[in-house]
């Protein structure tokens, strides 16, 4: 069997051959006497996940780029994108594979033990042993263990009038993202409201609905949680702040005040603090969360 490297060679002798010939008869033929060579460097590959995608059109000839963008900055909505033949262009699938994969990441990764240290944050946990279990048993993942229990009524101030603690959720990502402006801003708004706070933790493996068991254990007047909520393809640092008044295990969903979206391209953590603060000071005023609520 001929090799690559020889059939190259048996190339380049016939086109030299006939580069010879077509000279001699009087025509112009371009002669190789090799094939191209291909150059790789060495740098660095850009992060696509970097691009905003509100700001990209990859379409070739569109009819009105201007216009299509106001829509675009709208929405992190995939318009826009091309096509090669019936399917997505390379950077558009590569794109799409790296936001799923950072989807993934953010459900199935764990919030690092130095972050909490670094935000003064001691970690109580579901009764899910596991990562798997606590994506197959949501119901679980609403309750505490009898150890987080235990660590709760030692390390918290008991019958505060606002509790705050953080929970994974379905968004690791989202906590580490977050919290480090979030959380001091929403502690420091209730402190100019004159509000007192009870001691912040962690909650590892948790649902929204932890914040239930929370509210009976420690007996706060409001309980607020702030957790990961589940990522998708347009961002998978999402969190969100659930609110509400004298909780208690099984208190119906309605009763919960919700403050959504808040990462770097919906509301900014810093401000989203200082927004929960004050809905809180609205839920204390009125003694009343959730649909009960009248903001």
């Amino acid at each position: 069997m001929v090799s690559e490297l020889e059939l190259k060679e048996i190339i380049g002798k016939v086109l030299k051959e006939m580069a010879v010939e077509g000279k001699s008869e009087g025509q112009t033929v371009t002669e190789t006497n090799k094939p191209s060579e291909s150059r790789i460097e060495d740098g660095i590959i850009d992060d696509i996940t970097k691009e905003d995608l509100r700001e990209i059109i990859e379409l070739k000839n569109p009819a009105n780029k201007e216009e299509f963008l106001k829509y675009k900055r709208k929405t992190p909505a995939r318009l826009g994108i091309s096509r090669a033949g019936s399917r997505y262009t390379t950077h558009t699938m590569l794109r799409l594979r790296a936001d799923h994969a950072a989807a993934q990441d953010a459900v199935l990764s764990s919030v690092n033990e130095d972050f909490l240290k670094a935000n003064n944050l001691f970690t109580v946990k579901s009764r899910c042993e596991d990562k798997d279990q606590y994506i197959t048993r949501p119901d679980l993942g609403r309750r505490l263990d009898e150890e987080s229990v235990k660590i709760l009524k030692e390390k918290c101030v008991q019958n505060p009038t606002v509790q705050v603690f953080v929970a994974d959720g379905l968004s690791s990502t989202a906590i580490e993202a977050n919290i480090e402006d979030c959380l001091p801003a929403l502690l420091n708004g209730l402190k100019s409201y004159g509000i007192s706070v009870g001691t912040p933790f962690f909650a590892k493996f948790a649902r929204v609905g932890l914040a239930d068991d929370v509210s009976e254990v420690l007996g706060a007047e409001v309980t607020c949680v702030l957790i990961g909520e589940r990522p998708g393809l347009a961002t998978a640092e999402s969190m969100s702040a659930y609110i509400m008044y004298k909780g208690y295990v099984g208190i119906p969903e309605a009763k919960r005040t919700v403050v959504s979206n808040i990462h770097i391209k919906g509301t900014p953590a810093a401000e989203a603090g200082a927004h929960i603060a004050h809905i809180i000071k609205k839920v204390l005023d009125a003694k009343a969360s959730g649909q009960d609520l009248k903001l």
